[in-house]
């Protein structure tokens, strides 16, 4: 019942219950006036359901408690105007459990429901006083009263107070942790851009390095095919096809070196306003071909209430087809890859979805770090400069696994942007 309840309202009723049973248990060394004893079993017996019950109901109703407390309290301080009148009035010692009474309520609700307890504590004590002869000295009650009073007030700040340091020291502690949290993201950010730049130099240089041997190799293999030409032969046509293989690998190394150049120093947005949707029809268009040689379908699906927005047509090509090229790579034949466009508030989501099987649990953590890729001759940073590309216009990149099977990669750009020209 604790967890539910609370350990403050637990401890509070376990508390008063304990009060009640100590003052009964009393009874055996102050016992009740000769009158009252034969009302001693009836008040013992709804004592006891009465406890049973309220324990009840904070277990069923644990969000009433302070409800139940408060309509309770009456009860609480009835039973002990019963013990005192049965034992003496205002010479029994059990008025001591009027300031316990105070004391606990005052703790658990604050000064107001204290100094309420007191008065009420004080007006039953008078009246217990009342009804017995002799009566005790009313001196004596008016300063007990006035503790009473005392009590339920500095108790019930000092509570009062506590609960606010409390609060305040909770709230501090949330900010602690989020601003700790915050330097943790930072840290790895920070982390993940050093790797990024390290990565980035030893592209470029590694790039600058190559470009200059495949354009070398690229004039040579045109020379090549030039003379073969000239030199009809059946060994002439074998050497042509083996220039023509030549000059693929060569243009695949030059798209590699562009791709590790773009990686290293990807170019500066130049944002104009544009057509997001004629831009993607066109990249469907030229992706349609690769696609059904593949035996993939390429669909399409714009949301065509687009308005016209800043952004760098030729970067945010590049973006998309290196996510429409991954989607068809991944999907089988008579899969599907689908490229969306819908507006969203104040962005545009620009989203590639396949048929695939997915992006494997054990990849995940590495979608997007330089130089991972699941393609035996990928370069691992075609996703890395589509997320670039992405927050260079202050939007993103975001990925995830369709339910029924396949990835879905969306880029997100804002509808307003400044314009670089």
């Amino acid at each position: 019942m604790s967890e539910r309840l609370g350990q403050e309202a637990t401890t509070f009723a376990i508390l008063r219950g304990l009060a009640m049973i100590g003052g009964f248990a009393a009874l055996s060394i102050v016992p009740l006036r000769p009158e009252h004893q034969v009302h001693l079993g009836p008040l013992l017996g709804a004592f006891i359901a009465y406890k049973v019950g309220l324990f009840a109901l904070l277990a069923l109703r644990p969000e009433r408690a302070g409800t139940l407390f408060l309509g309770t309290l009456g009860a609480d301080l009835g039973i002990v105007f019963l013990l005192v009148w049965f034992t003496g009035g205002g010479e029994s010692h059990f008025y001591l459990l009027f300031p316990v009474l105070v004391a606990l309520n005052a703790l658990y609700f604050g000064p107001q429901i204290g100094v309420l307890a007191a008065a009420l504590s004080a007006g039953l004590m008078a009246l217990g006083n009342i009804l017995v002869a002799p009566s005790a000295s009313w001196s004596h009650i008016g300063a007990r009263a006035a503790l009473f009073g005392l009590l339920g007030l500095a108790l019930g700040h000092i509570a009062s107070r506590e609960r606010r340091s409390r609060a305040e020291a909770e709230r501090l502690n949330l900010e602690l942790r989020a601003a700790i949290a915050r330097l943790e993201e930072a840290k790895k950010k920070t982390g993940h851009a050093e790797r990024l730049a390290a990565a980035g130099q030893t592209s470029a240089k590694m790039a600058h390095e190559v470009r200059s041997p495949i354009g070398a190799i690229s004039l040579n293999v045109e020379m090549l095919e030039e003379i073969v030409g000239k030199c009809p032969g059946p060994m002439m046509g074998d050497a042509g096809d083996l220039l023509r293989g030549i000059r693929a690998e060569v243009a695949r190394l030059a798209e590699l070196t562009d791709e590790y150049l773009t990686f290293a120093r990807l170019p500066r947005v130049r944002s104009e306003d544009d057509s997001i949707n004629e831009m993607l029809e066109e990249m469907v268009t030229f992706m349609k071909p690769e696609a059904d040689g593949r035996g993939v379908d390429l669909t399409q699906e714009f949301d065509h209430l687009i308005p016209l927005f800043p952004f760098d047509r030729d970067l945010v090509r590049r973006a998309v087809l290196n996510l429409v090229k991954n989607a068809i790579e991944a999907t089988p034949r008579g899969g599907e890859v689908r490229v969306a466009s819908r507006s969203d508030g104040g962005s545009v989501a620009v989203t590639v979805m396949d048929t695939g099987t997915g992006i494997e649990a054990r990849h995940a953590p590495h979608v997007f770090e330089p130089f991972f890729s699941t393609k035996p001759r990928g370069t691992g940073l075609g996703l890395v400069i589509a997320r670039q590309i992405a927050e260079e216009h202050g939007g993103d990149l975001t990925w995830g696994n369709e339910p029924g099977g396949g990835a879905r990669f969306t880029l997100r750009f804002p509808l307003k942007g400044t314009r670089d020209g």
